[in-house]
């Protein structure tokens, strides 16, 4: 018999196909003369001062009303630096690989866009009308993280079950939010991600070479993902059947008995 071989990259191809991209942008951008550079920001970058009405009013669509439109979704897809898009890649593969694996290629890669665009909108809506533009993936990618603690520690999931690879992992139907928030490892992780985050985000510009953080970002796509992932989630659970009027509720009953089916209810 031939032995079973393993796969050397058992990474789903949505992802793959997701940091491919996420790298062909920036060596496109590395390439680029400086002058260039700062005219595909101006194009590509989420700058909240954009939004205010005497750009829109004055400048051309292409930097006025189209890009704000089209920002939501491509400040994603650029990066600052290698290592900004390393830092993110890394969490990439360790959060998206799981939602991948639930979700399918298709809605992974709606959610994606999904929690790029909340997070726009949550740091719009903190610095409303200030010029400091966003680039980076890293609002799609914390809206993975949310997604991914929805399900990973269910009963039978991919962590508690420590069988990540299985297919039947990632079907487990999930249990509603305000159920899954008392999972203490649950908190436990909310708890040290949002104090990360804080403090990367207050702390990270004052370090040597450091860089400012849109943690608001940040938190606009975790909480998409952790709000909005039953609008993505294929696996439903079954819903309740209404129990029969006209039937004796069973209790007690004893080992061994089968429980009896009424011949108009399907077995």
């Amino acid at each position: 018999m031939n032995p079973s071989r393993e796969r050397v990259f058992n990474i789903p191809p949505a992802v793959l196909l997701t940091a491919a991209a996420l790298v062909a942008v920036h060596a496109v951008f590395e390439l680029l003369p400086n002058y260039v550079r700062a005219e595909v920001l101006l194009l590509f970058a989420f700058s909240p001062d954009r939004y205010h009405w005497s750009w829109l009013d004055f400048a051309p669509w292409y930097i006025g009303w189209g890009a704000a439109v089209w920002t939501f979704v491509t400040y994603a897809f650029l990066h600052g630096s290698l290592a900004h898009l390393m830092f993110n890649l890394v969490w990439l593969l360790a959060f998206g690989t799981p939602v991948a694996r639930r979700f399918g290629p298709f809605r992974f890669a709606i959610f994606f866009l999904f929690a790029a665009i909340a997070g726009a909108v949550f740091h719009l809506a903190v610095h409303f009308n200030e010029g400091e533009p966003v680039i980076g993936a890293s609002a799609a990618i914390s809206g993975m993280m949310g997604a991914a603690i929805r399900f990973v520690f269910q009963r039978g999931g991919p962590l508690a079950a420590l069988r990540g690879e299985e297919p039947e992992t990632y079907q487990v139907p999930v249990s509603p939010l305000r159920e899954i928030l008392r999972d203490p490892r649950v908190l436990v992780f909310l708890l040290m991600w949002f104090g990360l985050n804080f403090l990367f985000g207050k702390f990270s510009a004052v370090l040597p070479g450091g860089e400012n953080i849109a943690w608001e970002a940040h938190i606009g796509g975790f909480l998409a993902g952790l709000v909005g992932f039953d609008l993505f989630d294929p696996a439903r659970a079954p819903p309740d059947r209404p129990e029969r009027q006209d039937q004796p509720e069973q209790r007690d009953q004893p080992p061994g008995q089968t429980e009896l089916i009424s011949q108009d209810e399907p077995s």
